[in-house]
C-alpha cells in the first residue's frame, strides 16, 4: 500500500467529514437548512457550528498544502521510508486539530496546525533530499 497516497485520500476526506458535522449543528441553531443559501446562512452560525463550518474550511486550505507535497514526494522519492510517517502524521493532526476546533480547544487546534503543517513542509524536504 502506498501510505502517502491513502494519506491523500483521508485528507480529501477531512473537510467534507467537518463539513456533513456542521450540518446538523446549524440547522438545531437555526432551525432549518437554507440550501438556496447555505454560505449565507454558515455565515450566521455561531458556537459549534461555526467551529465546525470553521474546522471544514481550514481542513481545504490544509489540503492545498499537503497535496501538492504528497505529489512532489511522490515524484521526487518515492521509495521514502520517511514519507508514509510523516503522511500518517499529518492526517493524525489534522483530525485533532478538527476536534480541537469543535471542542473549543484553541491552544491544541494552533499546535495540530503547527505540526501538520511541519509534516507537509518535511514531505517536500524528502522530495528534496534533505531528509
Amino acid at each position: 500500500m502506498n501510505v502517502p497516497v491513502a494519506s491523500l485520500l483521508a485528507a480529501i476526506v477531512l473537510p467534507y467529514l467537518w463539513g456533513a458535522i456542521s450540518v446538523p449543528l446549524r440547522k438545531k441553531q437555526l432551525g432549518a437548512l437554507d440550501n438556496n443559501h447555505p454560505r449565507a446562512q454558515q455565515a450566521l452560525a455561531t458556537g459549534a457550528a461555526a467551529r465546525a463550518g470553521a474546522a471544514s474550511a481550514n481542513a481545504f486550505e490544509a489540503l492545498a498544502v499537503f497535496g501538492p507535497a504528497v505529489v512532489v514526494q511522490q515524484v521526487a522519492a518515492p521509495t521514502s521510508t520517511l514519507a508514509p510517517t510523516l503522511s500518517i502524521a499529518w492526517v493524525v493532526v489534522r483530525a485533532l486539530h478538527g476536534i480541537f476546533y469543535l471542542a473549543n480547544v484553541a491552544p491544541l487546534r494552533s499546535l495540530s496546525w503547527l505540526v501538520g503543517t511541519g509534516c507537509a513542509v518535511s514531505l517536500v524536504l524528502v522530495a528534496l533530499h534533505v531528509l
